[in-house]
């Protein structure tokens, strides 16, 4: 008989797919077991903890993962609603061999995703997603039963998370004015309670998840809701995404503080070097650095390649300019609601405003083609596409050309980027129009990334 479990692909920020079509009950109950049967096979230990965001087809896509690892004799304890960052801690912390998030970060709410933290809170290794790809479809031999199947443990509580986030701003935050935007999403309650046991003013929007409403009306991927009420009320604003593992800011202007110019305040401040970037970090971002005497290291895209380059070289503090920042000191992965405090911590210590910190370098222009292709595979070795590279770089001087599959849809995204728009414009257009001709494909969003978000 055939296997329909589904498709397993692991992209750069795990599994994604519309739940109900590509994540079923089935598919996450055949990752549960998959994920017990490596715990078992790599002598980690047989406890997991699971956590969701606010999505409507989470809870379902939890049990069903609890149930696939309990029936191969792993406990589950499941926490329910809760910031991918909490997540992460808790791993570390209270002795877990896996941590699993049910979320889609910042993608709309018919679409779900899981995603695995090792025991030491940093997002699984290529070879353990590896190790379960290839026995994907198998099912898992033998039966347990009785005292060797798995407990499954509700209602766990993440007051000592919070209370670390609190301890680590010591200056505390006392008549800060601020906007929260919580996207309806995981960070609605701890990313607001968290600021206001600090003693900060907070005003929050974004905090009615009704299941179908995350990520829809604004959040860290729409922060002009933010941004203006930011103005409205003379405050600093702050959106997280779907799953809180990301935050950008507002000044009290109603200017955009994205993750390159966070990491740029924040390094200046505490004289750290290098900052590990992507190669989406806006290229005025890596020449201010330069001339303040830090280093930018550049990585692929997504946050697990920032941490392990941020291992590598002993940096503070690594992101893109999403809002996915992680703080070495912190943990291995990235936390909307740390990078959050670290922002405020660092304006409660200059005792200046966001207004007057943020801004001290003008980025360059940086324009991103996303072009939907049919066939992915095999788009480097078109002659017409590389001819176009090559001639789009020669023309961009002092700028930079990046083209590169997305992880997580049929896209290529071409991106380019220096100090002349012009030649920027002509330089992205040439590569974009060439993958169209040679690929049978069209172009899906043309987007001016010189003052906004990334990828």
């Amino acid at each position: 008989m055939p296997d329909v479990i589904g498709r397993l692909k692991f992209g750069t920020d795990g599994i994604r797919g519309v739940a109900g079509r590509e994540l079923t009950p089935a598919f996450a109950m055949r990752l549960g077991e998959w994920a017990a049967e490596w715990m078992h096979a790599h002598n980690q230990p047989l406890r997991i903890v699971v956590g969701r965001d606010t999505r409507r087809s989470g809870a379902m896509l939890g049990a069903a993962f609890a149930a696939g690892a309990t029936s191969r004799g792993v406990d589950c304890d499941s926490v329910g609603m809760a910031p991918t960052g909490a997540m992460s801690w808790l791993v570390r912390n209270e002795g877990y061999g896996l941590g699993v998030v049910i979320s889609a970060s910042h993608n709309p709410a018919p679409d779900n995703g899981i995603k695995f933290f090792e025991a030491d809170g940093a997002k699984a290794k290529d070879a353990t997603e590896a190790w379960i790809s290839e026995r994907w479809h198998e099912a898992p031999t033998g039966t347990r039963e009785g005292a060797e199947l798995g407990l499954l443990n509700t209602g766990h509580s993440l007051n000592a998370y919070a209370e670390w986030l609190v301890n680590l701003v010591p200056e505390r935050l006392d008549g800060m004015k601020l906007v929260v935007d919580a996207a309806h999403g995981a960070g609605y309650h701890w990313g607001v309670e968290v600021l206001r046991r600090l003693g900060a003013e907070v005003h929050v929007i974004g905090d009615q998840p009704d299941g179908l409403n995350i990520n829809a009306e604004g959040g860290a991927t729409k922060p002009d809701v933010m941004m203006a009420m930011a103005v409205k009320l003379g405050a600093v604003g702050i959106a997280y995404d779907g799953d809180a593992d990301r935050a950008v800011f507002s000044d009290e202007q109603g200017r955009l503080i994205n993750g390159d110019r966070t990491m740029a305040l924040w390094a200046a401040h505490w004289g750290s070097s290098p900052v590990v970037g992507t190669v989406m970090s806006n290229g005025g971002f890596e020449a201010h650095l330069k001339k303040s005497g830090i280093g930018l290291e550049r990585t692929p895209v997504g946050d697990k390649k920032v941490s392990e380059r941020i291992f590598q070289t002993g940096a503070k503090v690594g992101g893109e300019q999403s809002g996915h920042i992680i703080f070495a000191e912190r943990g291995p992965t990235g936390d909307g609601l740390i990078t959050a405090l670290e922002f405020l911590r660092v304006l409660r210590r200059e005792g200046k405003r966001a207004a007057d910190l943020a801004f001290p370098f003008d980025n360059w222009p940086q324009i991103m083609w996303n072009v939907h292709v049919g066939q992915i595979a095999g788009w480097e070795q078109e002659a017409s596409v590389q001819a176009a590279m090559q001639q789009a770089e020669a023309g961009l001087g002092a700028g930079r050309l990046v083209v590169r599959a997305s992880g997580t849809q049929p896209m290529i995204r071409v991106m380019a980027e220096g100090p002349d728009r012009p030649a920027v414009e002509q330089a992205v257009a040439l590569v974009g129009e060439a993958l169209v001709a040679a690929r049978g494909g069209e172009v899906a969003g043309k987007v001016d990334l010189t003052d906004a978000l990334g990828d």
